[in-house]
């Protein structure tokens, strides 16, 4: 069971709520903006067989501190490290999707003896070169109807094909009990991510996926993280929206727990 108790100080001392599940090789878990470790509820157990799975809730949501500051993506990635250093792991294999992503390419690159290999999902490098939503999604998730916003999140989340059996409860649709300051703090980290220079210092073997409908983030950033991260693989699942790992749960989870073994 998750030990939604434990607590450990963040990179500035916030305290971080962690889960550490299972036995096996470490692999840290990292869920998207304004979302705690229910992210990965629904996937979460496909790497037990192999792995000891770490997450944690980010500064702001779920049962981790709320402070003013340390909201950007390579503070994040400074958090993740201090998760590590607080449990005794000295090098993990790690999964970020969305936001996740862009945490995990700092964590890659500012830290590249800690990770032993790297998966990037439905994510982005940031900054003028990448690809980002277009404008009609923009609209829609700045509304101020909060349902409206759920439901435009759903359908940037799901197929409409794969909600017809799937009717939820959905766990990727962001924390509701953020203060206000957090989720802002949560937009500005994604918003302002930029890795653009930094992914060739990548050392860790990469894999990159991502859902071909994704309209939250372009599949079109899959071949720049392949143009910017040495031998990085990638692939594409055709008629996946943005939450492809669950949409795509059994391939996507034996994708990821192949390539970790070093497939």
């Amino acid at each position: 069971m998750s030990q939604s108790g434990h607590r450990v100080p963040g990179f500035d001392g916030t305290l971080l709520a962690v889960q550490d599940l299972g036995s096996g090789f470490p692999l840290v878990l990292l869920p998207g903006q304004a979302n705690n470790h229910h992210w990965w509820d629904e996937a979460r157990a496909d790497f037990h067989a192999t792995h000891r799975t770490i997450t944690f809730d980010y500064r702001g949501t779920g049962d981790s501190g709320t402070p003013e500051g340390g909201y950007s993506t390579p503070e994040f990635a400074e958090d993740v490290i201090a998760v590590l250093d607080a449990l005794g792991v000295e090098r993990a294999d790690v999964y970020g999707t969305s936001m996740g992503g862009r945490v995990a390419q700092w964590v890659a690159v500012n830290h590249p003896d800690r990770v032993r290999r790297l998966v990037l999902g439905c994510t982005s490098p940031g900054g003028p070169e990448a690809l980002e939503r277009d404008a009609s999604v923009r609209r829609a998730l700045g509304q101020s109807d909060r349902r409206a916003v759920l439901k435009a999140l759903v359908d940037l989340m799901y197929s409409p094909a794969w909600r017809a059996s799937h009717p939820g409860p959905y766990r990727t649709l962001g924390d509701p009990a953020m203060a206000p300051h957090a989720r802002r703090g949560h937009l500005r980290a994604s918003d302002r991510h930029d890795a653009w220079d930094a992914l060739p210092r990548i050392t860790a073997p990469t894999l990159v996926l991502h859902g071909a409908d994704d309209r939250m983030t372009p599949a079109g950033n899959v071949a720049l993280f392949a143009s910017r991260i040495p031998h990085a693989r990638s692939h594409v699942f055709p008629g996946a929206r943005h939450a492809y790992f669950e949409e795509c749960r059994p391939e996507a989870s034996a994708m990821v727990t192949a390539f970790l073994a070093g497939g």
